[in-house]
Parts: C-alpha cells; sequence; structure tokens
C-alpha cells in the first residue's frame, strides 16, 4: 500500500509541487489522478468501486435537487441511500449475515449451506460511502446545492488524504475548497508538514510498539490472567488512539500542505470527564456524523425516555457494526451506548452527593476521579473492539483481577524489558504533551522558541521514526 511506504514521500512532494505548478482550473485534474492513482496503488480493479459511487451520488443528488415533489425526492433520497448501503453490505457484510442465518436455522433443525463469497473489502468503503450519504441527505434537506461539475464531485469523493480512514468530510464543507483558488503559504504548509511529522511518529513510533505487546498477550489471550490483560488492554488503547488519531493527523496535514482544512477528528479523548464527552473527541467526524444523519432524526433526546433509551441503543449498536461484520464490535457499541445512559441516570446523583459532600470544591480531585473512571470504563469496551472472538473477550473481561501478584516476568514473555520499557516511556511522552495541548497550541508554541530549540524538537521525532519506528504496513482503519 503506498501510504505505508517511503513510497508516500516520493508521491506527496509530486503532488504538491504538480498542484501549485498548474492553473487553477487544472488543479482539480492533478487531485483527481493523484487519488485515484493513491487508491489503485492498493487494489487497482476497485476504483470502479468509487467510479461507480462518484456517478450514481452526482446523478441522484441532481436529481433530488430538481425534483419538484416530495415523494419524488424522496424517492430519489432512498434510492440514493439503498444503493450506497447495497455496495456496503454485499461487499462488509453478505457473509456475516449468511453465515449467522445458517446457524439460527440449525437451532431449529433446518440443514442449510450458507452462502458466501470469497470477496476482499475495498479499502475505505465505509468511510466514502458516508460521505456520499451525507452529500445527498444534505441536498434532500436543500442545505446544499449539488455539484454540477463532475470532475470536482469526483475529487470530493476520492480527495486522497482522507480517503481510505478519514476524517469523514462533510460537502458543505470540503467541496468549496476545490473551487478555491489556494495559493502556495509557508507557514500553513510547515504547520501541515509538522502535523504529518507527529502523526508518523505517534503510528510508527508509538502505536508499532505497544502492538508488540498487545498482539503478543491478546491473540494467546486465555495464557493469561490478572496485570498482563489489565496491561494489554490499556496499551491497546493507547496503540487504537496513535494508530487512527496518527493517520487522522498525516491526513489533515497533507490537506494542510495544499491549502485544504479537514476536519478535526481527534481532541485528546483519554481527557474525558464522561463517555459523553469521551464521544466528542473521539472519531468526532464518525460520531458527529451518526448524530446529524441518525440520532436527531430518530428525535434525539426530545422524546419520551422510553423512545431515548431506544435511539442511544439503535446509533451506537450500529456505530459499532459500522466499525466491522462481528459480535465483538456490535456487543462495544451497545457498551457504549449502556455506559451513556448509567452515566443519565447517575449524573443527578452524582450531583447531589457533590454538593453534600462539598467535594465541589475540590475540583480537581472530582475532575481526576472521573476521568480515571471514564478511562476505565472506556477500556472495558476495547476489550471487545480488540479481542479476536466473544470467548475471548469474555475471558479477559472475568480474568482481569484474577491472579494478580506483580510479577512482571510473565508479562514480558515474548515482548522483553526493552520493549516494555520504551511503551511505558512513549505514553508518558505523549501525554506530557497532550497536557500541554490541552492549555495551548503547541506549534505555535515552538514558532515562538529559538531556531535551534524547534529544530532539536523536529529533529528528535525524525530520529525517533528512523531507530525506534517500526511499520507493520497497516493502519487499523484500514479494516473498516
Amino acid at each position: 500500500m503506498l501510504f505505508n511506504s517511503l513510497h508516500f514521500l516520493i508521491f506527496f512532494p509530486i503532488v504538491v509541487m504538480t498542484y501549485f505548478g498548474v492553473r487553477q482550473k487544472y488543479r482539480w485534474i492533478i487531485l483527481l489522478i493523484s487519488s485515484y492513482y493513491f487508491y489503485m496503488s492498493w487494489k487497482a480493479e476497485f476504483i470502479i468501486l468509487i467510479v461507480f459511487s462518484t456517478l450514481i451520488n452526482y446523478l441522484i443528488g441532481i436529481k433530488i435537487y430538481e425534483s419538484k415533489a416530495k415523494a419524488k425526492k424522496r424517492f430519489f433520497l432512498w434510492s440514493g441511500i439503498i444503493i450506497n448501503l447495497g455496495l456496503l453490505f454485499f461487499f462488509k457484510y453478505l457473509n456475516f449475515f449468511s453465515i449467522e442465518f445458517n446457524s439460527l436455522m440449525q437451532l431449529i433443525g433446518i440443514q442449510l449451506n450458507p452462502l458466501t463469497l470469497n470477496i476482499i473489502l475495498p479499502l475505505g468503503i465505509s468511510f466514502y460511502t458516508f460521505q456520499s450519504l451525507s452529500y445527498i441527505i444534505e441536498i434532500y434537506w436543500n442545505k446544499l446545492k449539488p455539484e454540477k461539475h463532475l470532475g470536482i464531485f469526483a475529487v470530493y469523493i476520492s480527495f486522497f488524504p482522507q480517503l481510505v480512514a478519514g476524517p469523514i468530510e462533510r460537502a458543505g464543507h470540503l467541496l468549496p475548497q476545490f473551487i478555491k483558488k489556494h495559493e502556495f503559504e509557508y507557514k500553513r504548509a510547515t504547520y501541515g508538514l509538522k502535523m504529518m511529522l507527529w502523526g508518523f511518529f505517534k503510528k510508527v513510533v508509538i502505536a508499532e510498539r505497544l502492538a508488540v505487546v498487545v498482539n503478543t498477550i491478546y491473540n494467546d489471550a486465555t495464557g493469561y490472567t490478572g496485570i498482563p490483560l489489565i496491561m494489554a488492554t490499556v496499551f491497546f488503547a493507547f496503540q487504537l488512539y496513535c494508530d487512527f488519531s496518527g493517520y487522522s493527523d498525516i491526513a489533515i496535514g497533507a490537506a494542510q500542505v495544499m491549502g485544504f482544512r479537514l476536519m478535526e477528528n481527534f481532541r485528546r479523548p483519554y481527557f474525558s470527564r464522561s463517555v459523553q464527552e469521551f464521544w466528542k473527541r473521539w472519531h468526532i467526524s464518525l460520531s458527529s456524523w451518526f448524530k446529524d444523519y441518525l440520532y436527531i432524526p430518530l428525535g434525539g433526546n426530545r422524546v419520551p425516555i422510553a423512545r431515548w433509551l431506544f435511539n442511544i441503543m439503535v446509533v451506537f449498536i450500529l456505530s459499532g457494526f459500522w466499525h466491522g461484520a462481528n459480535w465483538t464490535f456490535v456487543i462495544w457499541g451497545a457498551l457504549h451506548g449502556l455506559f451513556l445512559i448509567m452515566e443519565a441516570a447517575v449524573n443527578p446523583v452524582k450531583k447531589k452527593i457533590l454538593d453534600l459532600t462539598q467535594l465541589v470544591k475540590a475540583n480537581w480531585l472530582v475532575q481526576s476521579i472521573e476521568i480515571v473512571v471514564t478511562f476505565a470504563l472506556v477500556n472495558i469496551g476495547w476489550i471487545f473492539f480488540r479481542a479476536n472472538t466473544l470467548s475471548d473477550a469474555w475471558y479477559i473481561l472475568t480474568h482481569l483481577f484474577q491472579g494478580i501478584n506483580f510479577n512482571f516476568s510473565e508479562i514480558i514473555i515474548g515482548v522483553g524489558w526493552y520493549e516494555m520499557k520504551i511503551a511505558f516511556g512513549l505514553i508518558a511522552f505523549m501525554e506530557c504533551v497532550h497536557i500541554m495541548q490541552e492549555h495551548m497550541d503547541i506549534w505555535d508554541f515552538l514558532d515562538k522558541r529559538p531556531l535551534i530549540l524547534r529544530w532539536a524538537v523536529y529533529i528528535a521525532l525524525i530520529l525517533g521514526i528512523l531507530y525506534l519506528g517500526q511499520s507493520s504496513g497497516k493502519f487499523i482503519y484500514f479494516q473498516f
């Protein structure tokens, strides 16, 4: 895959130089060719799927907008929804439902041969499908006019920085940027490069180092109890964050070099004081998508309590299912729905306790407890997200606190003390950076420091990537 190799370090500068080297009216062509080449470097034949999706959504968007009758608009909208979700279902969920239906039939004594196809999940299909859906829904809601320029619309669907793993952009935010003229700006470009550097560091150094420990323990989960399982689960929380937010930083930074602004996708989620706040900081583009296009249309929280409970669970179960055709993801989503419901029930009681005990005055202590509790709940969910099977997830959950003897020798079997020390050190370093980011723009802060200090930081990050970095060649979210 082009993005995961040194090939990208050649590809990206060529795109940037070519983009700024041609006239404005031809720049969309450069972006489209680059995006298609980027995607085809993974598996060329799946470009047909993106082209098909582009043409269908382009035409449906125009048809929705031009239709005068409400029924006709609704017909085209639902046609678009069915086509988009149908493609996603076929490639991502057909085998899952076929196998599960066969298992259900066996329970009542009917033997069937499940229909399963040997198909590869197209890279990024969940992301560009949701991006296409938001486009036609916004047109239906009269919040957006369709893009008449097919080439520019094709760039919106396939824009290479965020094509394969987000952020999931809205047409109203991104499409106008392809029409606007961008001049090369040194400050903006260097800011984007610094974001890319930090993203590569988080992915190649932190995420990949933590993956060594996580994979060793989770791939043999039943061979461990207690501390190793707890440690692997916590490490996975940071691995997943560094892997996905690292990609988002690279995507946002790469787009910014060329003058495009993508939406923020992560905002230091492990500083959240509640699960509700966590979802305002984690995978923001996806959580806001479900909120705007599913939760609010279902009625949101302006409905009777029973309906609100239904809305919450539907949104989070579908969010879990979006991540993968596996019951582990469904349960992960359902758990987060339950956590939010529990929070809503507990919050009034918590407020009364804080008022009665005057703990409200010790704000730092309350915040610290809330952060720890939220992080613990999120980690319970991550067990199901990472576990290979439901039985593995249940074993881990029920053996987290069994056999705790703080004998670290069992933890480092197959890993080694060097990897453990590096892992702890990298997490500590990143969290120090995050604490600073909670109070300032760290890149702006560095820009105001002496030249020698700035470059010492940049060189340290580059050397870290070169000497501490490892690469599996994959981003976790490529599978979604």
